[in-house]
């Protein structure tokens, strides 16, 4: 049987959203191939619900707790900005047990694999034998977005300096490990490309019962979900209340935004009239189910949209950015709607809200899609041939 070591930035069975989901599905899935021992490498690990929930279903390790670690002063911050080598960018590291506990861990195994490019430099180890590192987001690609998108000069230039140098040392990713995977194609050619760059998408899980659009008409609402202090999320909703919103009241009488997520709520939360803000909510099937709309007004950020498949998996219409869809291959007006500018956005959800023929449609379309390529249980075939791979070149 394959031994496999999974790292991850935190207990895969902890919080319930992004980069958490797809260390969970990719962990169920790394168990249909070998049998897969966690190890956390985080200061949250010391979760002790989390790190329970998730020895119910794997075997776990005592986790790895970073520590701050000095800064070096002058010479160290600059080795820290230009040195492409330098793993000590992110201002904790392991100790030297725990480096010295991992050591002797890996040898036992036939795959290590790695999630997120921040594990691999908080253990100060460059080179991985018989690894795989899973990126969910290449880091740089988040200050390409603010380089283009930034509101000030200054902000722009600084972020594209950062791109640049944080870029150099993602394209030494290859020489570290033994294979890569990102989530999307354009990020694969991003990092250079080649037969040991694999793509394994994000998704999302499907539901036990197919839903149904069919929102009710005399009572019209758009939705967006996610963790409001996320910057790229709030950006987005203020972006879309400022600019898109005022034309949404004035079109359609009595519409109402509803907002899940933490930090949706409350006087930190984005208000507005006839806003919203629900908070946390453990299911939110029910609440979705009632918008004619999801929105992901996304205007900087790395990665792919987890929100995406999640709207595709509720069959509820979404009007997104370009660069929210950014990563998955659809069509404006099949799967989705897409615009980026606010009057051509903010209409896009209008004529969703009004035209129940067009929506059903575009739900219908986006469902199909999702079942074929964005469900856990499709991408799971992915991340079989990635272990595979990696082990055979292993050998």
């Amino acid at each position: 049987m394959t031994r496999i070591l999974y790292l991850c930035s935190s207990w895969p069975l902890g919080r319930s959203f992004g980069g958490q989901l797809r260390a969970l599905h990719i962990g169920r899935a790394l168990k249909q191939v070998g049998k897969v021992t966690v190890l956390a490498v985080s200061s949250e690990a010391d979760d002790q619900s989390a790190a329970e929930k998730t020895a119910a279903e794997f075997e776990v390790l005592p986790p790895i707790l970073p520590r701050p670690t000095p800064s070096g002063g002058l010479p160290g911050k600059l080795r820290r900005a230009f040195s492409p080598r330098c793993m000590e960018v992110h201002g904790v590291a392991a100790s030297a047990e725990d480096r010295a506990r991992l050591t002797a861990l890996v040898g036992d195994y036939d795959l290590v694999w790695v999630l997120n490019s921040r594990t691999p430099n908080l253990l100060r180890r460059w080179h991985w034998p018989r690894s795989h590192l899973d990126l969910d987001d290449v880091p740089s690609t988040y200050l390409r977005t603010v380089g283009q998108s930034g509101e000030k000069p200054a902000q722009r230039w600084k972020a594209r300096l950062q791109q640049r140098l944080m870029h150099r040392r993602e394209l030494l990713f290859a020489e570290r490990f033994t294979t890569l995977s990102v989530c999307s194609q354009p990020d694969k050619d991003y990092l250079g490309g080649g037969k040991t760059i694999h793509v394994i998408p994000n998704g999302f899980e499907r539901p036990a019962i197919e839903p149904s659009y069919n929102p009710p008409a005399d009572a019209p609402r758009i939705g967006f979900i996610g963790l409001y202090s996320y910057t790229p999320n709030a950006d987005g909703v203020q972006w879309f209340l400022r600019e898109c919103w005022p034309q949404l009241r004035q079109a359609i009488p009595g519409i109402r935004l509803r907002l899940i997520g933490k930090d949706t709520d409350g006087p930190s939360g984005p208000q507005g009239p006839d806003v919203d803000g629900l908070g946390f909510v453990a299911d939110p099937a029910a609440e979705i189910a009632t918008w004619s709309a999801m929105i992901i007004p996304i205007r900087f950020g790395g990665g792919t949209r987890i929100k995406i498949a999640e709207a595709f998996s509720r069959k509820c219409p979404a009007v997104s950015t370009r660069l929210g869809a950014f990563g998955y291959d659809v069509q404006d007006g099949r799967q989705l709607r897409l615009a980026d500018q606010p009057a051509e956005f903010a209409q896009a959800c209008v004529e969703l809200v009004r035209d129940r023929t067009q929506a059903h449609a575009i739900a219908e379309h986006a469902w199909g899609e999702f079942l074929n390529r964005w469900t856990w249980d499709a991408i799971a075939p992915k991340v079989h041939a990635v272990a595979q791979s990696c082990v055979r070149k292993s050998e």
